[in-house]
């Protein structure tokens, strides 16, 4: 007796829909995105000359530094202060200004933060004033209705991805080496900013002095490349 065939059954996994504001955050942290993030090392071009950075092991190791005791942390709380909204923003951006430990830093911050509200406030016609870059885009993020932890971590390693390429004009580092290093970073970029929740304003420190001290020295580097 003839039987019948087994009936198949699909076993796939339905595709889960694509949140459209994440799109949107990959597309304000590309290095494609208009705000010069090229032009500036962070202190990094001085702390190559001055032989504090060599090669990929100590890179990582200053990066580590930068992302988890200095202005990467305080980056990440900057970001997570302007996204909750308890004190305006431009207060939020004043107090920033006057955080920053040197001339060169404090431009950095401010030529990126401008060009970032210039472009995404007429793109997503947000209310978004020139602030520092970690304030304005803690902002965006919270008119966007983003979550705040994806948007630290990603900034993160858009930060730290700047400076590995930074650091592969600097000196002799090829692309393996470049983006083992960066990959390597990847979960300290998310352990920092899942470590922001809960802080306030009180908790903001950073102690990656080497950095502070590279970015005041590079205003008298010559010759160089970058514009901090």
């Amino acid at each position: 007796m003839a039987t019948a065939a087994p009936t198949a059954t699909s076993t796939a996994i339905p595709p889960m829909p694509i949140d459209p504001r994440l799109l949107t955050l990959t597309q304000w942290l590309s290095p494609a995105y208009p705000v010069g993030a090229f032009a500036w090392s962070h202190g990094l071009e001085s702390a190559v000359g001055q032989g504090w950075v060599t090669d990929a092991e100590s890179l990582q190791a200053w990066l580590t530094d930068v992302l988890r005791d200095g202005s990467g942390k305080a980056d990440a709380l900057w970001i997570r202060l302007a996204w909750q909204g308890d004190r305006s923003a431009a207060e939020l951006d004043a107090l920033a200004r006057a955080w920053q430990p040197s001339r060169e830093r404090l431009r950095e911050a401010e030529r990126q933060g401008a060009a970032f509200a210039q472009v995404t406030a007429e793109v997503w016609d947000l209310d978004l004033p020139p602030m520092l870059l970690p304030v304005a885009l803690g902002d965006a993020a919270r008119q966007m209705d983003m979550m705040i932890e994806p948007v630290i971590a990603l900034y993160l390693q858009s930060f730290a991805g700047n400076l590995v390429s930074a650091a592969q004009r600097l000196m002799p580092l090829g692309q393996m080496a470049a983006q083992a290093v960066l990959a390597r970073l990847a979960p300290l970029c998310a352990e920092v900013a899942a470590g922001t929740e809960g802080l306030t304003l009180d908790n903001m420190a950073s102690c990656a002095f080497l950095s502070d001290i590279a970015s005041m020295k590079h205003e008298t580097l010559e010759p160089r490349l970058f514009q901090s």
